[in-house]
């Protein structure tokens, strides 16, 4: 039998059920990158931000199309990583809007809704690229478009959304040259299209379909790092939950959020209308369950015993009960007294304990620990920021990956002023916090800031994953890849030879300070060979040697 419109019920289905498909695959996607570095992580992040939006979808009771996308599209928002993670939010951000007072919708109003999606992602990239995600979702909606004048069955549509997108995808290596030197199509189309795929596997589905969650296995390498730094837990339960409300107004929330901030840190409000979000670090969470009763009905509630390490289970005999019953062990009374206020404070992204340790000890107030391959959500961004007791914050992304996510957090964060300054790497990072000083306002800073990473060049020397070529570069899978601010400039077979290649190309008689990052799989007296060779080759340069211990990266050299 045809389907000619869709409600709420069956759109969850369908985001479920193409959140199900990307996570299959997300390998796959992942292998795509244009780089044969081990960073290639389109797919997870792709993956990890529909399933968010899934599980938002997944929560909702209502029939209605504008009610459902607009959970879905929360979800999406906050659980975003990565450049490609967030285009995939502001896509379904833009499906959401144009779904706005929709009980159903129709071919008509899907293609309308896809046409705004598309509309709103690219509006979110500053400087738009063809020959990627972008380009694949604006061929689907063309085909929408187009689609909607010809038939009025959603599986015929969606069929024939797919195959264009497919044809489009093909032709991506023409228009983005390193992808045609990489011999691939451009990850995020692909992973956009195995999420429609999934959704056309069961376009006629009728029971419920269950979202197909990682492992821990699959889930360790990707999310375990991407989370704030704890040294101490002060406050022992991570509490979660959603407040349903006919319309919160700013007062409300501020309310909510000033009360948080007396019982716990950690703390995210977000306000999606009818919807308040919350997550709050405390030792009684009891109290913020009844604070969020006197305001609505409460759901998706999920409280971890952070010490403890397990979910302590909550039961809710009644929707608006005064009184909440929480199964709490080992409560500690005992609260760490709050930090002094500050005029500005720093959240900053990094691997390895001795790069957190440079950055924390340059004045980082949070360090979230990502980068490469586990770039953190704007959720995890914003739970850095609310950490900090200062009304301004300055975020150092120090990865071109996670830039976006960071931009998003601005914007979703409503009681703090937020800098993202756009470091793409540890090395213009660390330059960016030797502009830290005292007497200066965040937004002079921020500037200052930005104008200081442009000296910095990032040498970094990992390994290739896979057999490719790039560019004249025949690459066999374990060859030492030297890379010079992102592009692969020298193919080695050993770390030390690769290494003084790409030092070569980086250092000229105008730099002055060369600072080597050693990485976990290199040792001191490694690190200390290629500080002698820059010695004896370029004698005006001050070197210094520091352990980073990152992961997958021998070296990351910061040339000034």
């Amino acid at each position: 039998m045809s389907i000619l419109k869709l409600n709420g019920l069956r759109l969850s289905r369908l985001i479920i059920a193409g959140a199900n498909e990307l996570t299959a695959n997300k390998q796959l996607v992942d292998a795509m990158n244009v780089f044969p570095v081990p960073d290639g992580d389109t797919g997870t992040n792709m993956s990890l931000t529909v399933l968010a939006a899934a599980r938002e979808s997944e929560k909702s009771s209502s029939l209605r199309m504008d009610e459902v996308s607009k959970l879905a599209a929360g979800g999406a928002l906050r659980g975003a990583r990565g450049n490609s993670g967030v285009i995939t939010s502001q896509l379904f951000r833009g499906f959401s809007k144009g779904l706005e007072g929709l009980e159903e919708a129709s071919i008509t109003d899907l293609a309308l809704a896809l046409e705004k999606g598309v509309q709103t992602a690219y509006k979110a990239v500053m400087k738009p690229k063809e020959g990627t995600i972008l380009t694949v979702a604006r061929a689907c909606a063309e085909a929408a478009t187009r689609l909607a004048m010809e038939t009025d069955d959603i599986e015929v549509f969606l069929k024939g959304i797919i195959e264009y997108g497919h044809e489009v995808l093909a032709k991506t290596p023409e228009m983005l040259p390193v992808l045609k030197q990489a011999g691939v199509v451009d990850a995020g189309g692909r992973g956009w299209l195995y999420f429609l795929e999934g959704a056309l596997h069961h376009i006629n589905d009728e029971g419920p379909i269950s979202i197909s969650e990682p492992t821990k296995s699959e889930t360790m390498d990707y999310t375990a790092l991407a989370s704030v730094e704890n040294v101490e837990i002060t406050f022992g339960y991570c509490t979660e939950f959603f407040i349903n409300v006919h319309q919160a107004d700013d007062a409300t929330v501020q309310m909510l959020k000033s009360y948080l901030g007396t019982i716990g840190d950690s703390i995210v409000c977000v306000n999606d209308e009818e919807v308040i979000k919350i997550h709050v670090h405390t030792d009684h969470p009891g109290l913020a369950l009844e604070k969020a009763l006197s305001i609505g009905s409460l759901s998706g509630l999920k409280i971890d015993n952070m010490r403890e390490q397990h979910t302590n289970h909550i039961d809710f005999s009644t929707k608006n009960s005064s009184t909440v019953q929480v199964a709490e062990k080992n409560q500690v009374d005992e609260k760490k007294p709050e930090l002094p206020k500050k005029d500005i404070g720093f959240v900053s992204i990094s691997a390895g304990k001795g790069l957190s340790d440079i950055f924390r000890n340059l004045g980082v107030d949070v360090i979230i620990e990502g980068g490469q391959t586990m770039n953190p959500s704007t959720e995890d961004i914003l739970n850095a920021v609310e950490k900090i007791n200062a009304d301004n914050i300055i975020i150092l992304p120090n990865n071109k990956n996670i830039i976006l996510a960071a931009e998003q957090a601005v914007a979703l964060s409503e009681n703090k002023k937020i800098f993202v300054v756009p470091t793409r790497s540890v090395p213009e990072g660390i330059s960016a916090m030797f502009c830290n000083a005292e007497g200066i306002g965040a937004e002079e800073m921020s500037e200052t800031m930005k104008e200081a990473i442009q000296a910095v060049s990032t040498v970094s020397v990992t390994y290739a994953v896979r057999d490719t070529h790039f560019g004249d570069k025949e690459i066999t899978e374990g060859d030492v890849l030297g890379m010079l601010n992102d592009q692969i400039t020298v193919v080695a077979k050993d770390v030390a030879q690769g290494t003084k290649e790409v030092l070569k190309q980086a250092i000229s008689e105008d730099n002055e300070i060369v600072s080597i990052y050693y990485g976990a799989d290199v040792t001191e007296k490694d690190a200390q060979e290629i500080a002698d060779f820059i010695k004896e080759n370029y004698p005006d340069c001050e070197v210094e040697i520091q352990s980073g211990n990152q992961p997958l990266y021998f070296y990351i050299i910061s040339v000034e």
